[in-house]
């Protein structure tokens, strides 16, 4: 049996960083790791997915680049291979840089390999024991199959594995209307392949206000991408050239399946039952207000604990664990205000409630929105497509939260994070003199329209 100080199992946004700052203070760290080093986020998710994002765009603006008065002669053509090697080589540079950061790190021990609880302070790995009195799971997600007729018959993608097409669907259908499937099926109508979105629930983007979601819908179908929501049943079946999708109320002729209908907890296997450590009926393992587990010396960082599954909020595990437990202080994951992003274009920035958990909640609330087609620098890029909305307390005058659809709303809605989180008030924050032309600038003309409601 080898002892460590402290086990983490897990390489995704939250352990591997929380195992330096350990080895920093002089421990002796285990990182397991089963398949590869950064996670989701690095391997599957936000690196190589906005690097398609982003040559999507490329692509986008070259075929639209006459309304700006250049001219680009002759078809505007997509090299899939060059396109999958770009994004490949943004995850090989971050992946290596992890591999070269922990090899040069005495204290540091990178085991590759499943790992599986054999009691609360033991694990087995490669037929390999070992024990430390503190063991931090930072496991993540997968995509969810769900159960639908006929998807064991096709060859079906998952947003791990459309990452490495490096030919152009003919038609891709994307089952699930929510951010993962919304990114994809907008890349890919820019790459050039028809694309049909189908939603279960009435509307897009579920999670957000009526108002949004109708917006989202309104950019996608202006790129010509069709959009079936409130869909009830889905069945597939092969077909002479590709797959055939039918619903009760379409029939789709797909190249390509991408199912996009949420993620679930790398819980199942990781011999929970042995350590005694509790999940909850989806698989996410339940953790306190500091990130612990029910069991003494064991926490659960990122996606595998439920509360949020982006890279911020795992970092932000790794920030609340490591301040607590290596600097002495007392952060709480109950402080959090909750902000996140969705990647299609124009993005959506979004930070604390909606307009309907604002209402929902009894509070005295304030609303103002304003179009981006009255922001200047939207005007200037030709990009006006969506709307911002600011919802505040009328009572405390504090800020409950944003949603900014529009050029640049990913960035813009920093300004009412950093704001939330600084507890400011409203008023304050509309005295600010922001530069022109900017996004931004609008802020503090938005929050001087807030109206009661």
């Amino acid at each position: 049996m080898k002892s460590f100080d402290a086990i983490v199992i897990g390489g995704g946004q939250a352990g591997p960083f929380l195992a330096a700052r350990m080895v920093e203070k002089g421990m002796k760290v285990a990182l397991i790791e089963r398949k590869f080093l950064g996670g989701t986020c690095v391997n599957a998710g936000c690196m190589p997915t906005k690097t398609l994002v982003a040559s999507a765009r490329a692509a986008y603006v070259a075929r639209n680049s006459a309304v700006y008065g250049v001219n680009i002669p002759g078809e505007i053509a997509i090299d899939m291979k060059v396109v999958r090697a770009r994004a490949e080589t943004v995850t090989m540079n971050a992946r290596n840089g992890l591999i070269g950061w922990f090899a040069g790190m005495d204290g540091m021990t990178v085991i590759y390999g499943h790992a599986r609880f054999d009691d609360p302070k033991t694990v087995s790995v490669n037929g390999e024991t070992l024990t430390a009195p503190r063991i931090f799971l930072n496991v993540g997600a997968r995509p969810v199959i769900p159960d639908l007729p006929g998807i064991n018959d096709i060859d079906y993608l998952t947003s791990t594995s459309i990452i490495h097409l490096d030919t152009l669907p003919r038609h891709l259908a994307v089952i699930g209307g929510s951010y993962i499937g919304l990114e994809f099926a907008q890349m890919y109508r820019r790459f050039g392949a028809e694309v049909s979105v189908i939603e279960h629930g009435p509307k897009l983007a579920s999670r957000e206000d009526e108002d949004i979601s109708d917006a989202i819908a309104d950019v996608l179908r202006s790129e010509g991408i069709d959009i079936h929501t409130g869909v009830s049943d889905i069945a597939f079946a092969r077909s002479s050239d590709g797959i055939t999708v039918a619903t009760d109320s379409a029939r789709i002729d797909a190249s390509h399946v991408l199912i996009a209908t949420g993620r679930k907890p790398n819980t199942d296997d990781l011999g929970l039952d042995a350590a005694g450590v509790i999940t909850d009926k989806h698989g996410y393992i339940t953790v306190d207000d500091t990130l612990a587990t029910n069991v003494e010396g064991i926490w659960a960082l990122g996606d595998c604990n439920g509360h949020g599954a982006f890279t911020h909020t795992s970092y932000n595990d790794f920030e609340i664990a490591a301040a607590n437990l290596l600097d002495g202080a007392d952060r709480k994951l109950s402080s959090r205000i909750l902000a996140y992003a969705l990647y299609i274009d124009p993005p959506l920035g979004r930070v604390g409630m909606t307009e309907k958990q604002a209402r929902a909640s009894g509070r005295k609330i304030m609303i103002s929105t304003r179009p981006m087609s009255r922001v200047g620098r939207a005007n200037e890029r030709g990009e006006t497509k969506g709307f911002m909305k600011v919802i505040a307390d009328a009572e405390t005058k504090k800020i409950l939260g944003a949603a900014i659809l529009g050029i640049e709303g990913d960035e813009v809605i920093h300004g009412i994070i950093d704001a939330m989180n600084a507890g400011t008030t409203y008023p304050a924050l509309q005295w600010s003199v922001p530069i022109h032309p900017t996004v931004s600038e609008l802020i503090p003309t938005v929050l001087g329209d807030l109206k009661p409601v």
